[in-house]
């Protein structure tokens, strides 16, 4: 192994040189005025995968963008990593809030990067999480020290919800076989303490509409004698949750998985610091369900909340109006074992039950996804912490994220293989926001632990 962290330290500036070329390309899949630039992705990511040493490399079409296939195949008595990230990126509105173009990458020191970090939109999520992969399998093949086989797929979607990965996977199963599946698209807790990501939370999500009076009304003619919509709405939703942090949806905790005392300690032995918490966003203090602590809250507890509300007039000046109608989106964590098909029902009929009778009700359910959990005595796990520790050199904790990545669900059903979640980042990277970064150190700790996690599990 040490011939190949040589090759890694020998070409670092070419890695991030190589990189900044990805991060040029423009690759914002929600927005189709790009679609010629996710398609150049695309091609670049499999001329990489091709120069890295990949067999069997194509661009396969799907419904919508394509996605990325490669492979080396050794001996198939040897076990087969299954690496998967996304190429397609996030819109980068509100562009005035970037310090520099967001396509335009660019490296700078910060108070938790002092060896610099990558600005550029993609840089955490998910191309320079990806490529680490890439370069890893590159140091191994001209080290001639890769340990098992290893399939690549790199879709272009994940940022509108992976709308063709299933229909390819199911398509594919054969292709796609594995033992294993390596991802690559989560944080660790602080580069002091490392960790590997041992659940997610799924996801309900579903949009709200309110309709009171048959169009817009004038407020002095009609105000204190009709239902405002926005009134209504606001008091539905406060309903939802009471003063304890509860969820107030009948049967709503009936499938919740709890958490047994020592995982919950092992849980807390990160180093929790409520004013540090509050400090990073802003805030004079913090909320949640009570008995539970903030780490907890945001991993093992499910959750509601209202994303946006909108109703009436909201332009410039002033129009007296008791609006129509008025709508919310609200965005529900799950865990195991809840379902999304589930919450969605107890949520329609509760919020149905809650609603006055003098408005009518509208509940449009949108995506989902399912929970996931990496159990820590398994040897895809022990695989990843053992890789980590070598390399960051610290005892590896396990930690559970609140986000959603509802593909490790789907992964585990159609290929009937466990998701590593061995990422990187920091969840202070700025992902999904303006000037979004990547820690340099990041990025190569995280192509010297990739070969120790395939010589680890192939052991």
């Amino acid at each position: 192994m040490q011939e190949t962290l040589n090759y890694i330290n020998e070409n670092k500036q070419r890695f991030v040189d190589e990189l900044f070329e990805l991060l040029r390309i423009p690759s914002i899949s929600a927005d189709p005025a790009y679609k010629d630039d996710v398609l150049k992705c695309a091609d670049v990511v499999a001329t990489h995968l091709k120069n890295a040493g990949a067999d069997n490399v194509e661009v396969c079409q799907t419904k919508g963008y394509p996605i990325v296939f490669g492979e080396k195949f050794l001996n198939e008595n040897l076990p087969t990593v299954l690496v998967y990230g996304h190429y397609d990126v996030q819109p980068a509105d509100p562009l005035e809030l970037w310090t520099k173009p967001p396509f335009e990458p660019y490296i700078e020191k910060t108070p938790l990067h002092p060896e610099g970090a990558i600005f550029a939109r993609g840089s955490a999520d998910d191309k320079g999480q990806f490529f680490m992969h890439l370069k890893a399998f590159e140091a191994m093949m001209k080290t001639n020290t890769l340990p098992c086989n290893v399939k690549f797929i790199l879709e272009g979607e994940e940022e509108v919800g992976s709308v063709s990965l299933g229909d390819f996977v199911n398509e594919n199963k054969e292709k796609l076989s594995c033992d294993c599946i390596l991802i690559s698209d989560t944080h660790i807790y602080s580069n002091e303490q490392p960790t590997v990501t041992t659940g997610l939370r799924g996801l309900s999500y579903v949009e709200v509409e309110i309709e009171g009076p048959n169009r817009d009304l004038h407020s002095g003619l009609y105000g204190g004698a009709v239902p405002n919509p926005i009134h209504v709405l606001s008091r539905m939703i406060a309903k939802l949750i009471d003063e304890d942090g509860h969820i107030t949806i009948d049967g709503f905790y009936d499938n919740v998985e709890t958490v047994s005392e020592a995982d919950r300690a092992d849980m807390n032995k990160l180093k929790d610091n409520p004013e540090e918490f509050k400090q990073s966003i802003g805030l004079n203090g913090v909320e949640g369900e009570k008995g539970y602590t903030t780490l907890e809250r945001t991993s093992i507890r499910p959750t509601l909340d209202c994303n946006g509300i909108w109703g009436g007039y909201t332009g410039e000046g002033a129009k007296t109006v008791i609006p129509s109608k008025a709508s919310a989106k609200i965005s529900m964590r799950l865990v195991p074992y809840q379902t999304p098909e589930e919450i969605t029902e107890k949520f329609t009929k509760y919020f149905e039950k809650i609603a006055p009778d003098n408005v009518k009700v509208k509940i449009t359910p949108h995506h989902g996804g399912m929970p996931y959990v990496l159990p820590t005595d398994t040897k895809e796990f022990l695989a990843a912490k053992q890789a980590m520790e070598s390399s960051f050199g610290k005892e590896v904790l396990p930690y559970r994220g609140g986000g959603s990545i509802p593909i490790t669900a789907m992964f585990e059903q159609v290929l009937g293989a466990k998701s590593v979640l061995m990422g990187f980042g920091l969840d202070s990277d700025a992902i999904h926001s303006p000037n979004e970064h990547y820690g340099l150190f990041n990025f190569y700790k995280g192509i010297e632990s990739i070969p120790l996690f395939f010589e680890n599990y192939s052991k």
